[in-house]
């Protein structure tokens, strides 16, 4: 009996992945768009990142207080800042997004008991409560800034107008300070991939679905220079590698994330060429994260012996 059994409670198998270097990483991927949103809009975008990013951690930082339970280090709360930020138009006023910092941090995840049991993605569901909240041209839809003025490409694209899809991709565009670059979002996608941290599951079903369902109903038979524009244009790429990615809101299943891609493209596709909007990619996730239950429940593997293959056996 000199050598006795160790008994521990599960998990038995450990990974050395935590959330903190999860979240680091994801940060880290984030700095392209930041980046390339602070030279293109200029001082204002710099503000918006800052002070949206210490609403959320301050937020935290202050019901970890209340809770006697401190989890700012995770730094959950640092990602979700940059993305709200990087989602508003740098025309914005300063303070929304200090106040969609506390309702995506206070309302959406701790009240739901923190990290891993928010139902939906924080930064997307403050931005969504930002846009109902403000839907005036000069708060959450103003993208006159000392760059640009005028209309976003996809809302030119929505109208009739020709778009200029080279600067689309390259980010010279009005936007959001985190949406206009598509190779600074895929540079920081690929940064992701590399690392093991997203696979391609969720964002290559979302924007084949997608260019697929434009194809079909855009109208405009096989234009790929709409096409183009459109997978460009506006919040898809940071949406789809980003935000739809999100390990809290995304199915476990492999087939789900198909299937929760699949969705994502269908219906930013109705948003965008049939609603009113020129955009959809955030209530397009939103609806998705909502769905996530019944999408696990449905795509969920059978036990062996519960109805499986091996059902009935001796």
């Amino acid at each position: 009996m000199e050598r006795k059994l160790k008994v521990s409670s599960n998990p038995h198998i450990r990974s050395k992945v935590t959330t903190n270097g999860i979240m680091m990483a994801v940060a880290l991927a984030l700095l392209p768009a930041a980046g390339f949103g602070i030279y293109n809009f200029g001082i204002r975008a710099l503000l918006h990142i800052l002070i949206t990013v210490a609403a959320t951690v301050l937020t935290e930082f202050l019901f970890g207080l209340y809770k006697k339970k401190m989890t700012i280090t995770d730094l959950s709360a640092v990602v979700t800042g940059l993305l709200l930020a990087l989602n508003l138009p740098a025309g914005a006023p300063l303070w929304i997004g200090a106040l969609g910092g506390v309702f995506a941090i206070l309302v959406v995840k701790m009240l739901f008991g923190g990290l891993g049991q928010n139902f939906m993605n924080p930064a997307l569901a403050a931005r969504c409560f930002l846009l109902i909240s403000f839907p005036g041209p000069t708060l959450m839809t103003n993208f006159t800034c000392d760059a640009y003025s005028g209309a976003t490409p996809l809302a030119a694209l929505k109208a009739g107008e020709v778009v200029n899809v080279t600067d689309m991709i390259l980010g010279r565009t009005a936007g959001t300070i985190g949406e206009t670059s598509m190779v600074a979002i895929v540079v920081g996608a690929c940064f992701l991939l590399l690392l093991g941290v997203i696979d391609l599951r969720i964002p290559g079903s979302y924007i084949v679905s997608f260019a697929v369902f434009v194809l079909i109903f855009g109208g405009r038979g096989l234009d790929l220079q709409y096409l183009s524009a459109q997978l460009a244009g506006g919040g898809l790429m940071l949406g789809a590698f980003f935000m739809a990615t999100d390990y809290v809101t995304r199915p476990i299943t492999a087939k789900g994330q198909y299937v929760f891609g699949i969705f994502l493209g269908i219906m930013t596709g109705i948003f965008r060429i049939f609603g009113p909007g020129a955009e959809g990619v955030s209530y397009a996730i939103i609806l998705g994260n909502l769905l996530v239950p019944l999408i696990e429940k449905v795509t969920m593997p059978r036990a062996f012996g519960k109805g499986g293959a091996g059902h009935g056996r001796k």
